[in-house]
């Protein structure tokens, strides 16, 4: 194995509601975790995690955008890049979320509203802030995977890897591509949908949705993602950071130390 495809990152990915850490089934019927956030956030950093992927899930819902006032707590003795998004909706909000101290901006809502968003943000900031969040749910009518936004409560008619294709002609440095379908129930990842995405388009692909147990980590370098995020499996303690990076070792699959 060779190249940057098989350099895999590990992601934790913390999904909240104001400052609670928040979980459910299907991107729905949400429940608090115990705790603090900025608690599991310490934890994974402290188990090598790679980035944090760190989400206000009902901002959009909402039209709010209070992630600003929680990021400078978050990368306080969290050295690795951070990705924010929920509720983001103007060059000015990312403007806000990049100086409270995150590096990339990850964007889905306003993207399926206004596409040129992701041009606008990437052409004051670079590509490299760029995050395009795309959720997909699988419509067995017609065979296709599909785009959804506000939490998977919106349904649009975009196909999944015609929508990438158009998030990377405008900007995109990274897809961070969740499968609905998977999303919680830790039954492993929708292979088949990453596959489709990673090889169709040339930057990173980062798949979120289903990951249970380390073995999960085969299906995500088969289909070719760059990188992995990882929720359920880590606020439950299926598995560690630790352990996956362990795994990835033992099955010579290249991840950072």
């Amino acid at each position: 194995m060779s190249g940057t495809k098989n350099l895999k990152r590990i992601i934790a990915r913390l999904d909240v509601k104001g400052n609670r850490l928040i979980k459910g089934i299907h991107m729905e019927g949400w429940r608090f975790l115990p705790g603090n956030p900025l608690d599991y956030c310490q934890k994974y950093y402290d188990q090598g995690a790679d980035e944090i992927i760190y989400i206000d899930s009902v901002a959009s819902l909402y039209s709010r955008n209070y992630l600003s006032d929680l990021i400078e707590q978050y990368t306080k003795g969290v050295f690795i890049p951070i990705t924010v998004g929920g509720g983001i909706r103007t060059v000015e909000n990312a403007f806000e979320i990049l100086r409270s101290g995150a590096d990339k901006i990850a964007i889905n809502t306003q993207a399926v509203k206004e596409p040129e968003i992701i041009s606008k943000i990437a052409d004051r900031f670079g590509i490299q802030c760029v995050v395009a969040s795309i959720q997909a749910k699988y419509n067995s009518s017609n065979r296709k995977h599909e785009v959804w936004f506000d939490s998977a409560r919106e349904k649009t008619d975009l196909e999944v890897v015609e929508w990438a294709l158009k998030l990377e002609s405008l900007g995109a440095g990274e897809i961070l591509l969740t499968s609905v379908d998977k999303d919680g129930l830790m039954r492993g990842m929708d292979v088949e949908l990453i596959n489709k995405v990673a090889s169709a388009v040339k930057i990173p692909v980062i798949a979120s949705g289903g990951f249970s147990k380390v073995d999960d980590l085969d299906g995500v370098v088969s289909a070719n993602a760059d990188a992995v995020a990882i929720a359920k499996a880590l606020h439950y303690e299926n598995t560690t950071i630790t352990d996956v990076k362990m795994y990835a070792k033992s099955k010579n699959i290249f991840v950072r130390p």
